[in-house]
């Protein structure tokens, strides 16, 4: 997954799954354990097919991180049926766009096509999970491309290391703790049977969400996905390893150089519940107050009134397990780091001590509602949200319909209860992000 501060705080406000008007699906399994989700949309003659794939970077062994992204690259490889290189060409040759990302919880691939190339999305998808080419040509290209692209998105990027600073802190003792993009030297060292061994796996059917939304037929949907999906064999048992983190009790400051930038940047982080709490989704308003769009309370009091911070923000980094929620500035006119880390944790404490107006309230009611409907206006979002729903809400289709209503029902005093309970100075990380001389 590719990442840095200033992409993070564009996406952070926009990071929602649902839609305002129901979004009508059916879902079943396949003897292999592939469940499946359909979705008709006739009003554009597109469809979107994606397979999302309940493993990421949580999942790796801790001498072998980055598995789980170094898949995102080498399923693309080709298949027994594809020459290398050939997938993304059948893709753009048949109007087709594609992609995939890896996060620390799971993989998603997609493809988008013209609505009479379904079962070419179909055969492609199959191909992934059936007849991947996974030798050692293919590991030695994609070693060297996951290499640039960490030199391009981590390495050579200003600010790209934030979250690696302070996921180390913050989630020490869990996966977490490193970065999808996961150590090269490690990727050096794998041989190829550890490779196999992580696809046989987990790139198996009964760990997988195959959706298909937009403009289909959904019996003729249903009998190709049988065509091409059933004779895919069934794995192990996937078991989930999970993780108890003890309490963060007092406040842990540490000091990271980068040496692509010329502004510093303060940084304050705290552990929050997964993407499953009702209190996530209250951080989530939370961060729309603070720093979503122009009229928020950071930006008006850092960039416009005070004129102490070039940027300033504050998101919640959703996860399966826990969450970060993050602060962060950059200074304007030498500003000292310590004077906007105040001016952050003061707009906090507001939070925590005073209920928001009920204009405010209302407000920020009609921005969910507006990013929940923008949310689906496109098939491979309504696909992605579906899968989600089965994945992470404990095989919850339907938390598409129901999170929008979830968060209408959040009130102001929940907003000022979950800011005390989880954004206090002890419970927290805090990170000078210097430049490197």
């Amino acid at each position: 997954m590719k990442q840095n501060l200033l992409l993070t705080l564009a996406i952070s406000g926009l990071c929602l799954s649902a839609s305002a008007q129901k979004v009508k699906y059916t879902e079943y399994d396949l003897n292999n354990g592939l469940h499946v989700i359909l979705h008709e949309d006739k009003t554009a003659p597109v469809v979107a097919v994606s397979v999302m794939y309940h493993v990421g970077s949580k999942d790796e062994n801790p001498d072998r991180t980055g598995f789980a992204h170094f898949f995102e690259h080498l399923l693309f490889e080709g298949s027994d049926n594809m020459k290398r290189g050939d997938f993304m060409k059948i893709v753009s040759s048949n109007g087709g766009q594609n992609n995939a990302n890896t996060t620390q919880d799971r993989t998603f691939y997609y493809e988008v096509f013209p609505s009479n190339q379904l079962e070419l999305g179909l055969w492609l998808e199959s191909e992934r999970m059936l007849h991947p080419k996974i030798d050692e040509a293919g590991v030695k290209t994609q070693n060297e491309v996951v290499k640039e692209e960490k030199r391009m998105r981590i390495d050579n990027k200003p600010y790209g290391k934030f979250a690696e600073n302070i996921f180390t802190h913050l989630f020490e003792g869990h996966p977490y703790s490193w970065q999808p993009i996961g150590s090269m030297a490690h990727l050096d060292a794998a041989k190829l049977g550890e490779f196999i061994a992580f696809f046989k796996k987990y790139y198996v059917p009964n760990n997988a969400v195959l959706t298909i939304a937009g403009d289909i037929d959904p019996e003729k949907t249903k009998a190709l996905i049988a065509k091409y999906f059933d004779e895919v064999p069934k794995g192990a048992e996937v078991v989930k390893q999970t993780f108890e983190l003890k309490p963060i009790t007092k406040q842990i400051i540490d000091t990271a150089y980068d040496a692509n930038i010329q502004l510093p940047a303060i940084m304050s982080a705290y552990r929050v519940p997964g993407m499953k709490s009702r209190d996530n989704k209250v951080l989530e308003m939370v961060s729309s107050i603070l720093s979503g769009g122009g009229s928020s309370r950071l930006r008006m009091k850092m960039v416009d009134e005070k004129k102490t911070a070039l940027e300033v923000g504050a998101f919640n980094y959703t996860l399966e397990d826990y969450g970060a929620y993050i602060t962060f500035a950059i200074p304007n006119n030498n500003t000292p780091l310590n004077d906007l880390l105040k001016d952050m944790d003061a707009e906090i404490l507001n939070l925590q001590t005073n209920l928001i107006s009920e204009s405010d309230y209302k407000k920020l009611q009609n921005q969910f509602e507006n990013a929940y409907v923008s949310a689906n206006t496109r098939m491979i979002g309504v696909a992605e949200n579906l899968a989600n729903g089965y994945t992470f809400h404990n095989k919850n289709t339907n938390d598409i319909n129901e999170e929008l209503e979830t968060v209408k029902s959040i009130t102001r005093e929940e907003i000022r209860d979950v800011a005390r309970k989880y954004l206090n100075k002890d419970q927290r990380v805090v990170l000078y992000y210097l430049p490197k001389k």
